[in-house]
């Protein structure tokens, strides 16, 4: 049975559907139908979406809002949805990009509007639904349907180049995902020789960590590759992310948004929920192959993206390398490491959207993305120049903006399972710096040609477009709380499922740490009680002995 909140999370999410739809029965002439109605379908699922934050529980570590109806009872399959802290958050930055999305279209699209509108809602119910199944079925239903959309964006609405990226995307997709769906039928089959059922829920799977740790070694890695292979294309990581560079400058601006915001985040999602707790011993045996190739996206994608000329492919080898450093973050297995790789993910999605619509902005008036062709444009555009500063800052991690708190947790928990990892990431950190800010340099100041002088400057779409995003970057650089509190708990969960008794060594840790300190107070308390009775010291060190687990390190980690 579905509750009254299950079925409203339900609405949010295929709302846009519904609305695409609704869209297929307009003439094709209607162009400005197509942009307010996609885009008013946007906002009211984002609207219908902020009861969930308020009503989060945040002590909890379970599924909320869970509701199921059995779909296909014969191969165990369920219509089966929910929501966790962590997939909370995901789906409600795709319910806050989506009107971003379509409110920066209306210039930029100017041929098939009815395709391209029908196309964007129906890409944004597929994103949606990779948050909320709780069936690996179904998980994987959505996970597909996701790439047709974004294969017609790039495509038809692209750049020059645009088949070629369309289908590099399509093939290099379809590949991680077919890798991905042996693995899943390996381990529901599995579970079908053990337990006697078939049955694709999520958390079947997870419930069969045990019974997979005790297969062959070669089953366990084989398994745990085809997932990694799977999300580390999506991510991308490295050597996988070839595919990105060129997606990213051929997509529309909206696409390259919802590329870097959402589907990126599909691929660090997918570790999260399925490699991390179904396969945790294989994944560790093969921690140092996943760290290194973390580390070389890190220092790769920043040394690539020193050397562009072109402002696009700039941020778009920026992405790999801050998801390099978001998955550094996830293979610490620690709630620091775990914790700042999720919150850089929500970080990522709000900077580098600002970054391409940015570009986007110059592109539209100019008609070229290379920075050599600007310079100065502060001087005619200084309301462009602010934005692109502040989003440029949130990107390099400026302390009171989010890049700050991600980036400084994620070093973190790195530091705490591997510290040369953290030095080495942190060069990725200095080199990010320094793309960003030559970019900024030679596009916003210097002396600027006649062109650029005639360049208008934000119109007040722009800025309303613009505004969520400052917004969020300052509200959770100064105050990130609030988006702690909501994956702590389901962080606590994982970090047990991958290290059982985590949290109970660290706890014992924590109280041994303490009795040492009072030991050593212990040795020092004569020089100053000497005429005490030895009864009344009993009874002082009884009753600190007592008081000590009051004052223990939170045995979540910390991370606030």
């Amino acid at each position: 049975m579905f509750t009254a909140n299950t079925t409203l999370m339900l609405v949010a999410t295929f709302l846009p559907v519904l609305g695409a739809l609704v869209l297929l029965f307009v003439p094709k002439g209607q162009r400005r139908i197509f942009e307010i109605g996609s885009l008013i379908t946007m906002i009211a699922s984002l609207l219908l979406s902020l009861p969930f934050w308020f009503g989060y529980d945040r002590a909890s570590d379970a599924v909320q809002w869970a509701g199921a109806w059995t779909w296909i009872p014969a191969l165990g399959v369920k219509f089966s949805v929910g929501m966790d802290g962590i997939s909370l958050l995901l789906w409600l930055l795709t319910t806050f990009i989506g009107p971003i999305a379509v409110a920066c279209s209306f210039k930029s699209i100017e041929e098939r509007h009815k395709e391209y509108y029908i196309w964007m809602l129906v890409l944004q119910t597929a994103m949606l639904g990779v948050f909320i199944t709780q069936d690996m079925f179904l998980f994987y239903l959505f996970w597909e349907v996701m790439l047709v959309p974004m294969y017609f964006l790039i495509g038809i609405w692209g750049g020059p180049q645009k088949l070629y990226a369309a289908i590099k995307l399509f093939l290099y997709t379809l590949a991680g995902s077919v890798l991905m769906l042996v693995a899943i039928l390996a381990i529901y089959f599995l579970q079908h020789k053990v337990t006697g059922a078939y049955d694709f829920s999520l958390a079947s799977f997870q419930a069969m960590a045990p019974v997979i740790a005790q297969q062959s070694k070669t089953y366990q890695h084989l398994m745990a590759l085809a997932f990694f292979i799977g999300f580390a294309i999506k991510v991308p990581m490295f050597p996988f992310h070839t595919w990105l560079p060129d997606a990213h400058v051929q997509a529309p601006t909206a696409g390259s948004v919802i590329l870097a915001a959402i589907l990126l985040k599909m691929g660090t999602y997918g570790f999260v929920r399925f490699l991390l707790p179904i396969l945790p011993t294989a994944t560790k045996e093969l921690l140092p192959w996943f760290i290194a190739l973390a580390l070389i996206g890190i220092i790769y994608g920043a040394l690539v993206a020193m050397i562009q000329k072109d402002m696009k492919k700039l941020v778009a080898y920026s992405s790999v390398s801050h998801l390099g450093l978001c998955m550094l973050g996830l293979f610490a297995l620690n709630p620091y490491g775990i914790k700042g790789g999720l919150f850089q993910m929500i970080n990522h999605g709000i900077s580098t959207s600002g970054l391409f619509l940015a570009v986007g902005i110059v592109y539209e008036r100019r008609h070229t993305r290379m920075i050599a062709d600007f310079g100065g444009l502060s001087k005619t555009m200084p309301v462009y120049a602010t934005i692109f500063m502040i989003m440029t800052m949130s990107s390099i991690g400026l302390p009171l903006l989010n890049g700050f708190i991600g980036e400084g947790v994620i070093l973190m928990g790195s530091f705490q399972a591997f510290p040369w990892a953290a030095v080495v990431a942190t060069l990725g950190i200095i080199l990010g710096a320094a793309y960003m800010l030559w970019m900024f340099q030679r596009v916003m100041f210097g002396p600027i040609t006649a062109v650029n002088e005639k360049m208008d400057d934000l119109s007040l779409r722009e800025v309303l477009y613009f505004a969520p995003l400052v917004a969020a970057a300052f509200w959770i650089g100064l105050y990130p709380k609030p988006v702690m509190d909501v994956m702590d708990a389901p962080v606590r969960k994982l970090v047990e499922q991958v290290t059982p008794g985590f949290h109970a060594a660290e706890a014992l840790a924590a109280k041994q740490a303490a009795a040492a300190k009072l030991g050593m107070q212990g040795m020092a308390a004569p020089a100053h009680h000497e005429a005490a009775p030895a009864g009344h010291e009993a009874a002082a060190e009884g009753h600190a002995a007592h008081e000590a687990p009051a004052h223990e390190t939170p045995a979540h980690g910390g991370g606030h």
